[in-house]
């Protein structure tokens, strides 16, 4: 018999952990997904959720225009567990009343947990967690009762067994409240009543037989970067629907050194596939020429590769889909796709809607995925390591690491100190280490002296960070010996650079790509 995969649906208010909370209730092996407040209660009751988690947000709930979710989701019948501003509109909206705090409570608190709670089982009575607000529920609803205070705050976690409704007033999804998994543990396991059936190899098979059910007879073109994303994509459409399968890949003129080349040759030779290699290089680097703006560099690099890639798919017959690698951080980055009141970062090569003169139906598998999930994937799949860790790399290519104009000289210069970045990470044994590593091309010029000359050249800037899915990120501490290599060489050997520096800055409040 096969059971429906249990979904928790996280019903995001705003909150900068929305993606956060949906990673930790997958990696409990239990799935969920993000869906925006505002999604109209049909929409829910499709997703089939067998619990409900509700973010936080920015707003406050009593104002004017705060982010509010359809009233019927409180009589779906489903567990319901509030965070933060979930936690004030679940009182909210069910009669009780929220206020501006006296105190408020911003970064580490601590609770004191009050009699016993199935959220709280197995835990101790008093432990440390994130605040972040200058709210608090005032009265609770009827049916609801305090599980848990702080000295400030004296309904810090809220319960009504009777209808399965939690709350709590701390973030538990972050690093920052050491107990919180075990907290959203506790939700899924006994209050939910979680099987923890979701693995990666069930997520193949339902993929596998949706894209075969879906794609049918027709065709499927693929836009191959070489990246991890569209080439999971490329061996999972490949194993789905075979020689239906058409794989284009665009030379952009911002590739990596030899990319083109060793994309074309290993992805033959590997898998068989059938690939279509354009060299675009001059047109893309025409259309680049005196673009200076990161948003219109995009754009541009968008726009002309969806214009080569019609030009191709009119020459395949019958093909009527279009196969992306775009994953969750994509979608939440780009206008928060998934719908939620969540600011936009930056518009993703992947995201954005592509134009209805293409007439392809859009086929994104990895949609709903993490990077790190994506990797389980390409394993479950049979692929090399080489490729599943090879490190992210933006739609956009080196546009978006040469900061001001792209030039095909200014791009050598890129590629020729990436390429030395690249063969230092590996050679030191630091690839496998870091989330990313590469160099960016700053749009400065500063006096060094090389021999007895005096030199005024390029600047080149190291980013290697850690991350486990992009959502966060940290530098890496190199070491001073790989460092001083990766400087040493690029300054000798590339011509046009007489200065590395290296990027100190973690994200947020940086991202990891400079453009």
């Amino acid at each position: 018999m096969n059971l429906k995969t249990q979904t928790i649906v996280v019903l995001d208010f705003g909150s900068q952990y929305a993606q956060l909370i949906a990673r930790r209730v997958r990696e409990q092996k239990v799935f969920a997904r993000i869906m925006p407040c505002y999604a109209p209660i049909e929409e829910i009751r499709e997703a089939q959720p067998d619990g409900i988690i509700l973010s936080g947000g920015p707003a406050n709930v009593y104002a004017e225009h705060a982010p509010k979710c359809a009233p019927e989701v409180f009589e779906l019948g489903v567990p319901i567990f509030g965070i933060c501003y979930g936690c004030q509109f679940m009182c909210e909206a069910l009669g009780g009343n929220v206020h501006p705090a006296s105190s408020r409570e911003f970064g580490n608190a601590d609770i004191t947990v009050l009699g016993k709670s199935e959220i709280f089982a197995g835990m101790p009575v008093d432990m440390p967690v994130w605040m972040s607000h200058g709210d608090q529920v005032e009265h609770l609803p009827a049916g609801f009762h305090t599980i848990a205070k702080t000295s400030t705050c004296p309904h810090a976690a809220i319960a009504f067994p009777e209808k399965k409704f939690y709350g709590v007033q701390f973030h538990p999804e972050v690093a920052h409240t050491p107990r919180g998994k075990e907290i959203l543990r506790n939700f899924l396991y006994n209050v939910v009543q979680a099987r923890g059936d979701w693995e990666m190899s069930s997520f193949v098979e339902s993929a596998i037989a949706d894209i075969r059910a879906k794609v049918g007879k027709d065709n499927v073109i693929l836009g191959l970067s070489g990246g991890v994303d569209s080439s999971v994509v490329a061996v999972l459409l490949h194993k789905a629907i075979g020689d239906q399968l058409h794989c284009i890949f665009v030379d952009n003129g911002v590739l990596r050194k030899d990319e083109f080349n060793r994309v074309v040759n290993g992805y033959r030779k590997a898998y068989e596939l059938n690939l279509i290699p354009i060299d675009a290089s001059k047109l893309f680097l025409d259309k680049l020429a005196g673009v200076t703006d990161p948003e219109k560099k995009r754009k541009i690099i968008g726009h002309t590769f969806i214009d080569v890639f019609e030009q191709e798919a009119k020459k395949i017959p019958n093909a009527k889909y279009l196969a992306q690698g775009t994953l969750y951080p994509d979608v939440i980055e780009s206008v928060s796709a998934h719908g939620g009141p969540t600011a936009v970062i930056k518009s993703h090569h992947n995201v954005g809607g592509l134009p209805d003169k293409l007439g392809l139906d859009l086929i994104e598998p990895l949609r709903l995925l993490f990077k790190d999930e994506v990797r389980e994937i390409g394993a479950e799949l049979g692929m090399p390591e080489s490729l599943i860790w090879r490190h992210p790399f933006p739609g956009p290519g080196l546009a978006v690491r040469i900061l001001g104009e792209i030039t095909e000289e200014r791009v050598k210069v890129l590629q020729e100190a990436d390429d030395i970045v690249m063969q230092e990470i590996h050679a030191a044994g630091w690839y496998r280490k870091v989330w990313q590593a590469f160099a960016v091309l700053l749009p400065i010029e500063s006096v060094g002296v090389m021999g007895d000359e005096r030199t005024y050249e390029n600047a080149v800037a190291l980013r290697i960070v850690e991350s486990l899915d992009g959502m966060t990120a940290d530098w890496v501490k190199l070491p001073y010996e790989l460092l001083g290599r990766i400087s040493t060489r690029i300054i000798n050997e590339v011509r046009g650079v007489n200065r590395v520096v290296y990027d100190i800055s973690s994200k947020p409040p940086s991202t990891i790509e400079w453009e």
